[in-house]
Order: structure tokens, then C-alpha cells, then sequence
């Protein structure tokens, strides 16, 4: 699985028309701005309390992978993300072993999402059993990605501008709270950040494995490069400032929740921001924060499903996976329909046959598969073969990395388990498909920007 195959898809294309502000957006609703919400008791057990800390540190250590994710959607433009970038720029062979690791991030995002907000609409009507509202969200997913990018777009806006009222209602409430109830010295104000009585090295790493949730998804903005005006300039900005933008929203969030609730034992460890909330404001602003959770993790859910759709259309393109199938484009609507339907089954058995914290942990090794192959493709490109190596070409790769082969290291036994397993299978596929990798894949031909720029200026000089 070695060269490149020249040869132009045919049919439909997918259509340009995003720009930098929509793919902001769906990055954010993808990571979702409440994203620490959920992981907040979790995350202040294991790392006795230094919430603020470690989603800190999970931002340094995204922001490098952050800027790899960039800098390759920069080279290519294409929906097949890491799958992609690994592809072409190290092996196909090594490309198909990511895209096939992949397939855990994007399709378990959508499951323990479905299971998260059933168990939270089952706070709101408790009548209606798990079984029923996991069908119905599974759904709504589909029906969302069914109806095209243009659209999706939209209804991240709405969702957006939501979460946005919902977080500035927690944080006057927390705000009023803390005037009421200010903390007894001036200590107490950068306990949050430090508390030396329960601060140690293991405890704040152990956290910010955790935290490190808060970022997945970013990742998600490179899946849309072929329906991005400008992606050479708009990815990258954009991977990078949702990275900042979530940074700086999770760690306000989390430190007024801990200057409210200082301790680290909740009622349930699960929902803990919500008794935080309603500590802060009353019932009525618990259960508007269970609401917006509800709403934040449809809009996370239903972009991973999105992401999924493009990532499959992306190896059936280049024939990783059956083309006739996968790199099938809705006419009408310039979406990849089969694989957003094929995933909402997919959802659909998943949230019956998982739990929420096995699923959350296998997205992550999927995930952090992705990203080590993405930096090391920044890493290859940019300062292996560059003819004018820069420090910054080597640092920010290596040390993306290595931040995140510690955290794929870190996972738990089970997780690792069902993954090498799945990676196992995915080998036997492609083995299969390749009579033993002695035939190529036939990737489709992807015109990098510098190729592209390269053939401009070509032409200009045939026109002279």
C-alpha cells in the first residue's frame, strides 16, 4: 500500500460554504462550552480537587496537537482528517491503521452521548423508560445530519448562542453566591489553581487524563476542509482558536464551581455541577444546567456523527473501505447519506451494549490514536522533509506526541482490550482487501494547497 492513484472521483463533490465563524461554532458546539460540566465531579476526585488545573494543563497539551491538526489541513484539504494526512504524507498502510482507530473516536462520541442525555431527560420525565429515549435521540441525530451541512451549520448557531446564556446565568448566579458567601481568607480565592494540603504530582496527572476530555473533538473542524472557503487559512485558525476559546471557558466555569463547592464528594459524582448549580442559584437554575447539558451533548453527538459520515466517505473514496457504498454523495443534498445512516444504527445498538465510562474511554483511544498520527505527519512533512527546518517544526509535533502517547498509555485494561481488539480486526480486513498488502490502495488524487499554488503559478508563466 504505497503509491498514489491519479485518478479523479466522480459524481458529486462536496460543497463549499463554510466559513471561519461556522467552523468555530461547530467546533465548540462539537467540544461542547459546557464540556467540563459533565466531568467535573469525576475530575475533582482524581485530582483532589484541582479542577482549574488540570483543564489548564489538557490546554497546553491539546494546543500542540491542535497546531499539527492545523498546519496538515493546511497541506490537505480533505474530508478524511487524520486518516488522510497519515495517508500521504508517511504510508497508506500506517493511514488506513489510523482511519480504522479513528472509526472508536467519531462513533463513540455519538454513543455515550445518546446514553448521557437519556439518563438526563429521564431527571425531567422519569416516566419515560432509557430504551424509549435512546431510539428517539439516536433519531433526532440522524435526521439533523440527513438534512445537509448548510443546515447543521444553523442549528449550531441556535445551540451556541443557548449554552452561551445558559453559562452566563451560572456564572452571575456563582458571582451573587460568592458576594453572599465570600471565601473565609484571601488563600481560599487560589485554592482552586493549588491547595497544598491535598496537591500531588499523580493525583493532578491522573486528572488531567481525564481532562483532557474537554478538548476531543477540536479535531472534528479538519473533517470539513473540503466545504471550508479558504481552508488553508480557516482550519487552522479555527483548531486553534477553539482549543483557546474552550480553554479559557472551561477554566472559569470549573473555578467558580470549586470557590461553591470546595470539597471533592458530591450526592452524585455524575451530575455534580448540577447540585453546584443549584447550590449556587436554587432548583431553578439545577435543572436549567441539566437542561443545557442535554442540549450541549445533541449538538456534541450529532457533529461527531457528521465527522463519522465524512471520515467513512473519506476511506471509501480511496477504497479502504467498499467505495460503492461509502463515498456515495446524496445528489441533492451534497452529504455522504449512507454513512450518516449507517452510523446512527451503529449508535442505536452501541447505547444498549455500552456504559457511559467504557465508551468514554474507548473514544479515547481512538482519539488519541489519531492525534499522535497527525503530529507525527506534521513532524514528517514540515521538518523531515522540509528544506528549511524551523525549532517550531520539530517541538510542537514532538511534543503533541509524546503528551499524547502518555494519556493512550494511561487508559484503563478493559479499553485497551476492546480497542487492540477492534485495531486487531481492522488489520485482518485490510489484509484482506490487499491480498495481504501486496496491492496498493488506490487513493483518490488530493491537490495540496502547495501543489496547487505550485500549478498556479505554473500557468501563469504558460499565459506569459
Amino acid at each position: 500500500m504505497s503509491d498514489l492513484h491519479t485518478s479523479a472521483p466522480s459524481g458529486p463533490g462536496l460543497k463549499r460554504v463554510l466559513g471561519l465563524s461556522s467552523l468555530v461554532l461547530y467546533g465548540i458546539i462539537l467540544i461542547q462550552p459546557t464540556a467540563p460540566m459533565p466531568l467535573f465531579g469525576a475530575a475533582a476526585s482524581l485530582a483532589r480537587g484541582h479542577v482549574v488545573t488540570t483543564i489548564l494543563i489538557g490546554m497546553f497539551a491539546m494546543l500542540f496537537t491542535a497546531i499539527s491538526y492545523g498546519r496538515m489541513a493546511n497541506a490537505y484539504p480533505s474530508a478524511g482528517s487524520a486518516y488522510t494526512y497519515v495517508s500521504r504524507e508517511i504510508h497508506p498502510s500506517l493511514g488506513y491503521f489510523v482511519g480504522w482507530g479513528m472509526i472508536f473516536d467519531y462513533v463513540m462520541n455519538p454513543i455515550i452521548s445518546v446514553i448521557w442525555i437519556s439518563k438526563a431527560a429521564m431527571n425531567l420525565i422519569p416516566e419515560i423508560p432509557f430504551g424509549v429515549y435512546a431510539i428517539a435521540f439516536t433519531c433526532l441525530f440522524t435526521a439533523m445530519n440527513l438534512r445537509g451541512i448548510e443546515s447543521s451549520s444553523r442549528t449550531n448557531s441556535v445551540i451556541a448562542t443557548g449554552l452561551g446564556v445558559v453559562i452566563i446565568l451560572f456564572l452571575a448566579a456563582a458571582v451573587r453566591y460568592l458576594f453572599l458567601h465570600p471565601p473565609l481568607n484571601a488563600g481560599e480565592w487560589t485554592r482552586p489553581f493549588y491547595d497544598p494540603k491535598t496537591f500531588a504530582f499523580s493525583s493532578v496527572s491522573a486528572g488531567a487524563s481525564l481532562a483532557v476530555l474537554t478538548y476531543i473533538g477540536f479535531d472534528g473542524i479538519s473533517t470539513l476542509s473540503e466545504e471550508v472557503h479558504n481552508p488553508r487559512r480557516n482550519i487552522l485558525l479555527a483548531t486553534v482558536l477553539v482549543c483557546i476559546i474552550t480553554g479559557i471557558l472551561a477554566s472559569v466555569q470549573v473555578y467558580f464551581a470549586q470557590l461553591i463547592w470546595p470539597g471533592s464528594t458530591f450526592p452524585d459524582q455524575d451530575t455534580a455541577f448540577c447540585y453546584i448549580a443549584g447550590k449556587a442559584g436554587g432548583q431553578w437554575l439545577f435543572h436549567t444546567v441539566n437542561l443545557a447539558l442535554l442540549v450541549a451533548t445533541i449538538g456534541s453527538g450529532s457533529g461527531a456523527q457528521l465527522g463519522a459520515g465524512r471520515l467513512l466517505y473519506g476511506m471509501g473514496r480511496d477504497n479502504a473501505i467498499p467505495g460503492k457504498f461509502f463515498a456515495a454523495i446524496n445528489p441533492r443534498t451534497r452529504i455522504p447519506s449512507n454513512n450518516i445512516i449507517l452510523v446512527g444504527v451503529i449508535i442505536l445498538g452501541g447505547v444498549f451494549l455500552l456504559s457511559y465510562p467504557l465508551g468514554a474511554q474507548l473514544l479515547n483511544f481512538g482519539a488519541l490514536i489519531a492525534f499522535m498520527g497527525v503530529n507525527l505527519s506534521s513532524f514528517v512533512r514540515y521538518f523531515l522533509r522540509a528544506e528549511h527546518k524551523t525549532f517550531s517544526h520539530f517541538i510542537v509535533p514532538f511534543l503533541g506526541f509524546s503528551v499524547c502517547l502518555y494519556l493512550w498509555l494511561s487508559l484503563g485494561i478493559k479499553a485497551k482490550i476492546v480497542g487492540i481488539s477492534w485495531l486487531s480486526l481492522g488489520l485482518i480486513y485490510g489484509a484482506y482487501r490487499t491480498n495481504w498488502f501486496r496491492n496498493p490502495l488506490q487513493f483518490v488524487r488530493l491537490e495540496s494547497n502547495d501543489d496547487a499554488d505550485d500549478n498556479k503559478a505554473d500557468a501563469d508563466k504558460t499565459k506569459k
